[in-house]
């Protein structure tokens, strides 16, 4: 019962006149971030969180949560049109989606993606609301010896969940709690790896790297590629209803990738993209039925699936956001930073000491997911012209407004150095095949790690025992031994890399 009031005050608060357009604004942008390749929620969220400053919490929260859920919807468009995957989650939505286009079944392929991310969104947001309480009941119980070992649990999740080499997500992630060192000593007051520079004293900015890493990284990538690369292909779209044999292999396919999407949303350093990854590689383990199209060749459970997959992830990966206080991946940490902007302390005590915004964010998401469905289905037409924008007119005013945005944070140019410099970083990243998110989850995460280890110790008068003689500590700790030991493993080490290999 306590679960309907808490959602008809959530509702109340999310059908507001401002808060439905700012749902919607976000909504829209995430369907055209998503739907332009190369740039992401990522550098979006980065790029807008300066503008959250004159906008109410509840109503910034809503808008940068509707980009991000918003995005998994738009790239699914892009992905079947035109082999491009705008947003990293839809780049298994290629494999499938794409030969669909190319068969003449570009409609059903966008109707299997839009229905299937509409379905998933929803058992997400139900799920958020279902286990929020619980879990916040839980968090309430939590010291700073367990908010220490359940952050040592969320890198590990990061590395294992990370796609690629794991001795390069290791390397992100020492990089990244490096790099949150940077700073003055909260506890002695004394400049630590500032080099003597002033504006270094109070820290590297948080929007600085996620911007030059992810926004200004993925340009400079895609100015080295050759034109010809990047100019934009259109299948045409007739008929957008998939057949009743399509609807009976994608229910359970839907069905399948939401589990899944759930599941993987919640763990630390999961989300979306690991989720349409697994959801992929589980359909293609499962049997083809008689005259059914082989995967890769436009089988339409290979569309259905991963978008499933990727909206439920992007769902429930709110969970340990709201809950603990925990970003559980990289667009969670910069809803992390968002929250800091309007002095939001992340954590249990959101849901008590601001009830408005946590129900009517959650509310919000299932009117997002409404929104989503009418723009992206009738839409088609529009998106298929944005993909014919130049991108030599794209990247300029993403520069600009990038440059704009970090400027009006401190009022710095310094600041606009740093996101160069971060750029050209980024850069590298991808030249060396390094997934630059783990470094995101480092750099929010260290110097949290830090104080609750301090404070721990502090508490235990020095005594580090402290984190495995309490129950809950110890059981997170021995969790991510176990982890480590499982994906140490080398028949898992294998299957963990043939899940990242896109066939």
């Amino acid at each position: 019962m306590e679960l309907f009031n808490n959602l008809a005050l959530g509702f109340g608060v999310a059908f507001t006149l401002q808060n439905l357009m700012y749902a919607f604004i976000g909504c829209l942008l995430g369907t055209v971030i998503g739907v332009l390749p190369g740039i992401g929620p990522l550098a979006t969220i980065a790029m807008l969180l300066p503008a959250t400053y004159a906008l109410p919490p509840v109503a910034a929260l809503i808008m940068l949560a509707g980009i991000y859920y918003g995005a998994q919807y738009g790239g699914s468009t892009t992905a079947v049109l035109v082999n491009l995957p705008g947003e990293s989650s839809s780049v298994v939505t290629v494999i499938d989606g794409y030969q669909m286009a190319r068969n003449g079944r570009a409609g059903p392929a966008l109707a299997a993606a839009g229905l299937g991310s509409f379905f998933a969104g929803c058992v997400g947001t139900l799920i958020l609301a279902a286990f929020a309480a619980p879990l916040t009941e839980l968090a309430f119980k939590f010291g700073p010896a367990e908010y220490f070992s359940l952050m040592i649990l969320g890198l590990i999740g990061a590395v294992v969940l990370a796609s690629g080499s794991l001795l390069k997500a290791i390397a992100m992630i020492v990089l990244g709690l490096l790099l949150g060192m940077v700073g003055t000593d909260v506890n002695s007051g004394v400049a630590r790896f500032s080099l003597d520079i002033p504006e270094l004293t109070d820290g590297i900015g948080f929007i600085v790297i996620a911007m030059g890493v992810f926004g200004y990284g993925e340009i400079i990538s895609n100015l080295g590629k050759h034109e010809s690369e990047r100019q934009v292909f259109t299948a045409n779209v007739t008929g957008l209803m998939p057949t009743k044999e399509d609807f009976r292999r994608m229910i359970p396919a839907v069905l399948r990738g939401t589990a899944l999407g759930s599941l993987l949303g919640i763990l630390p350093g999961g989300g979306a993209v690991m989720a349409a990854f697994a959801a992929y590689t589980l359909e293609k383990k499962t049997k083809l039925e008689p005259g059914e199209v082989p995967f890769g060749k436009g089988n339409i459970r290979g569309v259905a699936a991963p978008e499933a997959a990727n909206n439920a992830g992007a769902q429930t990966s709110f969970i340990p956001l709201l809950t603990l206080g925990i970003p559980p991946n990289a667009v969670m940490a910069l809803m992390v930073g968002a929250m800091t902007i309007h002095n939001i302390q992340p954590g249990p005590q959101v849901m008590t000491s601001n009830p408005e915004l946590f129900w009517g964010l959650i509310a919000s998401m299932w009117i997002g997911n409404l929104m989503l469905i009418i723009l992206n289905l009738p839409l088609i037409g529009i998106w298929i012209k944005l993909l014919s924008v130049p991108y030599r007119w794209l990247f300029p005013s993403i520069v600009l407004f990038c440059a704009i945005g970090v400027y009006s944070t401190n009022n710095n140019t310094f600041d606009i150095w740093m996101v160069a410099i971060f750029g050209v970083i980024g850069y590298l990243f991808i030249k060396l095949g390094a997934e630059p998110a783990p470094l995101l989850l480092g750099f929010i995460l260290g110097p949290m790690m830090e104080e609750y280890l301090r404070r721990a110790l502090l508490l235990s008068r020095g005594d580090w025992s402290v984190f495995v003689t309490r129950p809950l500590s110890a059981s997170l700790l021995a969790g991510a031994v176990l982890l480590l030991v499982i994906v140490l493993m080398p028949s898992v080490k294998s299957k963990r890399e043939e899940a990242f290999v896109d066939d």
